[in-house]
């Protein structure tokens, strides 16, 4: 592994979201499907408060109950329509592994 907080892991292949889809299922996204990411900053009125799924049906956030203590989200895109939302423990050691493997967002 080369990222992994319990929720969010990355290997030398993809990443996988750990409860996903409801209710606990995981999701695996190749690095190769990935176009680009965006880290962003999260507030209360950006996501900060969704533990988990979507309020404007574009944006999918994974269960993460300790959402509401962290400050920084990535939308991984890809030629999916829905995007996934994370919110690594360690941004910049996940960011280190996205940009590794996927480039730059």
């Amino acid at each position: 592994m080369l990222y992994d907080d319990g929720r969010v892991a990355c290997d030398g292949t993809g990443v996988r979201l750990r409860a996903y889809y409801f209710p606990w299922g995981a999701k695996r996204i190749k690095y190769t499907a990935i176009q680009a990411y965006v880290r962003r900053p999260m507030g209360r009125l950006s996501g900060q408060l969704r533990i988990w799924g979507s309020g404007d049906l574009v944006h999918w956030y994974n269960l993460d109950p300790k959402r509401g203590g962290k400050d920084t989200a990535f939308e991984l895109q890809t030629r999916a329509r829905i995007r996934p939302v994370v919110t690594p423990d360690d941004p910049d050691a996940f960011e280190r592994v996205l940009a590794a493997h996927v480039g730059h967002g």
